[in-house]
């Protein structure tokens, strides 16, 4: 292995875990960490081809006397998402793993290398729709492949600003717990960050997803502000749901990858060589 091999230099030392190689040590931190970026980008590129090409009604209030729908101001209360919302909790739970074990500058950079990788999906998109194919000559935009282009560039356009604020406030509030706690209360600065995140995502997403991609199922018949309220409610209501069901698994995974990955219980104060190779991705 080469000398200036970014290899990590110290591993905390786990009763019955045995020492590993500087080489084992890189090599099992560096594959858990493709992991969580390669789920993460992975599901953030789903989101944007699924992006808002369905909305999918979850449910449905009602009124038990008499089964008609639950109104407010005229409106049914339909708990309804875009299609592309429902893998997009995971891309959250993803953020807070890398957070927790690779540090802040890592988890930053995953970020800004999705919010890249939403630029690149634009650019296919449009190149693949700007060269010559074989639609009919009268109606050269015509088939799925555009249909899904235009919802697509409308979902890139609604998430873009949305996942790269969210993305950011998500690992600043998650540090700011860790630090306000000193490293306890795993359960609190993973749901606290999750769940301001989320409400300035879906705020901003419905905003722009109605007033620049026009993409939203909007009835004319009820007032615009209410209805868009209600798709704010009901998105954000599914993403709570899966934030507070993701602390089990991440709690868990925390402190099982903690002992895997030889890093220091999050309540134990690392070492400054230690802590800076975390930081900077390589330890």
């Amino acid at each position: 292995m080469p000398a200036a091999a970014p290899l990590p230099s110290q591993q905390h030392a786990y009763p019955g875990k045995p020492a590993l190689t500087e080489a084992q040590l890189h090599r099992r931190r560096e594959h858990w960490f493709l992991l969580f970026a390669g789920l993460f980008l992975g599901t953030l590129t789903m989101l944007n081809i699924l992006g808002i090409t369905r909305f999918i009604k979850l449910f449905e209030l009602t009124d038990p006397a008499t089964g008609e729908p639950t109104t407010i101001a005229g409106i049914p209360l339909v708990f309804a998402v875009a299609v592309g919302v429902l893998p997009y909790p995971i891309t959250f739970l993803c953020t807070d793993f890398i957070c927790e074990l690779y540090g802040r500058a890592r988890a930053n950079a995953v970020v800004w290398v999705g919010f890249i990788l939403n630029l690149w999906v634009v650019a296919i998109l449009w190149v693949g729709g700007e060269l010559p194919g074989f639609e009919p000559a009268d109606a050269p935009n015509t088939g799925v492949f555009f249909e899904v282009r235009t919802l697509a560039f409308g979902a890139v356009a609604a998430s873009m600003f949305a996942y790269l604020v969210a993305q950011l406030v998500d690992v600043h509030v998650f540090h700011f717990w860790k630090n306000l706690t000193k490293g306890k209360h795993l359960w609190l600065r993973n749901n606290a960050s999750t769940l301001v995140s989320q409400l300035v995502d879906t705020t901003a997403v419905i905003l722009i997803t109605h007033f620049y991609a026009r993409a939203l199922p909007i009835s004319d018949g009820h007032p615009i502000g209410a209805q868009l309220l209600l798709f704010i409610f009901t998105g954000y209501a599914f993403k709570v749901a899966a934030a507070l069901l993701d602390t089990i698994p991440f709690y868990i995974g925390a402190g099982l990858l903690r002992k895997h990955l030889r890093l220091p219980p999050a309540t134990e104060h690392i070492p400054p060589p230690a802590a800076a190779a975390v930081e900077a991705g390589v330890g």
